[in-house]
């Protein structure tokens, strides 16, 4: 018989249209100053490179991501710090600071990988674009994925070694988890249930309440020149206590804690907000309440891809107000008779060029019918109270 060919040791897997992935199959020493995984017994020459971020589609936000080299064939340096434990490698540059991001190109696609190839936690995080507030704002999620201590890549000067690193994240898609390509046909639920994990305890749900007959209502505000504020707010808010809501108004913000937000959320029975990054905490409220999401002129498809689509999936009563063109800001600014204001989808295309997508999201605000809306508001209290009466 002639002689077997050797299994390559470092492997790359390009065929995603979202993220690349690579792994180093043998002993590995990571020099953190360049980004560098060696082989420490190599057999082939091999160079490989990746930039582990899942949006490798969008060019402009993967050039910002640090490139993490994975090389065979060239001596290794010294290892200093010795892991028994392989290393996940992941990126959390790009557009993390945004919420909705953190998770879709984050924390869910991280939950896929780990759920999928490191399912007892045995694995050390190595995080390179990693920030302090990132690290701090998501620990308690770090440390309920992994048994060990980050990496913190950017902060790392000595070299580590590991029996082995996968380097990037799986990702199924917008806010999704496609159950029959996980162990176990883990799904979003889990994932939700992930995060009752780390947030929920010595938490009770529901909070208590100055109000046990009114069901608790968060209203998710805007402010300032982000767009998409509503300009009547304050007439949303009152017309909502005059349906018979307790209102709560949860204006997140950088020092905001997740685990303060997932109180406000979870012990709620409904929730309200205009469509933007700050409604991913509406992956906080139970099964069962109601979410309604306000959607602006030009947003609808990506109004159901992030938010509609995954609230449905975990059970949540989802609801949607489309505001009418004499409702948005763009009608005073470019006429009613202006394809940007009659034929969003049209103006859009098939992609979503930058200049589009910035009148929609950045240029337009929201001044609400409230005849129309109260409507809405109407069919969401009853809702929520019938889901307060059998839930508490």
């Amino acid at each position: 018989m002639g002689r077997q060919p050797t299994a390559k040791q470092i492997n790359c897997d390009r065929s995603h249209l979202q993220y690349d992935i690579c792994t180093i199959n043998a002993r590995t020493v990571l020099d953190p100053t360049t980004t560098t995984f060696y082989l420490v017994e190599p057999t082939q020459a091999i160079v490989e490179k990746v930039r582990p971020y899942p949006r490798k589609w969008e060019a402009s936000v993967m050039s910002r991501i640090k490139e993490v080299n994975l090389i065979s064939g060239t001596p290794s340096p010294t290892c200093q710090v010795h892991h028994t434990a392989p290393a996940l490698v992941f990126s959390a540059g790009g557009y993390t600071g945004n919420v909705f991001h953190d998770f879709n190109d984050g924390f869910i696609p991280l939950f896929i990988t780990v759920k999928t190839i490191f399912p007892d936690g045995n694995f050390v995080l190595v995080v390179p674009n990693c920030r302090r507030w990132w690290e701090s704002k998501y620990n308690e999620l770090i440390h309920r994925l992994s048994k060990h201590p980050m990496v913190n890549l950017d902060e790392a000067n000595a070299t580590h070694c590991f029996p082995y690193a996968h380097v990037g994240l799986i990702s199924h898609g917008f806010v999704t988890i496609n159950a029959t390509l996980m162990p176990s046909l883990l799904n979003l639920t889990h994932f939700r249930g992930f995060l009752d994990s780390a947030y929920a305890r010595n938490h009770p749900s529901p909070c208590p309440s100055p109000s046990t007959t009114r069901p608790r209502l968060v209203v998710v505000t805007r402010s300032g020149s982000v767009g998409r504020c509503i300009l009547n707010q304050d007439d949303l808010n009152d017309a909502a206590r005059e349906v018979g809501f307790d209102v709560t108004l949860f204006h997140p913000t950088p020092t905001v804690s997740l685990r303060e937000a997932y109180a406000v959320i979870n012990s709620s029975h409904a929730m309200i907000g205009v469509h933007g990054a700050a409604l991913t905490h509406s992956l906080f409220l139970r099964p069962g309440s109601v979410f309604m999401q306000v959607v602006p002129l030009g947003l609808a498809w990506v109004a159901e891809a992030c938010y509609g689509h995954p609230a449905r999936e975990l059970g949540v009563q989802y609801m949607e107000y489309k505001i009418g063109k004499e409702e948005s800001s763009l009608a005073d600014k470019y006429g009613n008779g202006d394809a940007m204001v009659n034929d969003p989808a049209g103006v859009r295309g098939k992609g979503w060029p930058t200049e589009i997508m910035k009148v929609y999201l950045k240029e337009q605000n929201i001044k609400l019918d409230l005849v129309r809306f109260r409507r809405h508001l109407e069919e969401a209290y009853d809702k929520a109270n019938t889901f307060m009466q059998k839930e508490g």
